[in-house]
């Protein structure tokens, strides 16, 4: 395969828009997993928070 051909092949793809990124779309979308990626990133820090208040209440 060639550089021409690997360019070729790479015309179709384009660059979404924030907007469209910040959709709700259902499936295996980029939409679906930067959301999956926000959530995972929020329950962890929400995880955090509350193992660090309960460790300063319970620990005396």
């Amino acid at each position: 395969m060639s550089l021409n051909e690997v360019n070729d092949n790479n015309k179709s793809t384009r660059i979404a828009s924030s907007s469209e990124l910040n959709s709700w779309k259902r499936g295996f979308t980029p939409q679906a997993e930067i959301w999956n990626g926000r959530m995972a990133i929020a329950g962890l820090v929400i995880l955090i928070t509350i193992l660090l208040f309960s460790n300063l209440i319970f620990s005396g």
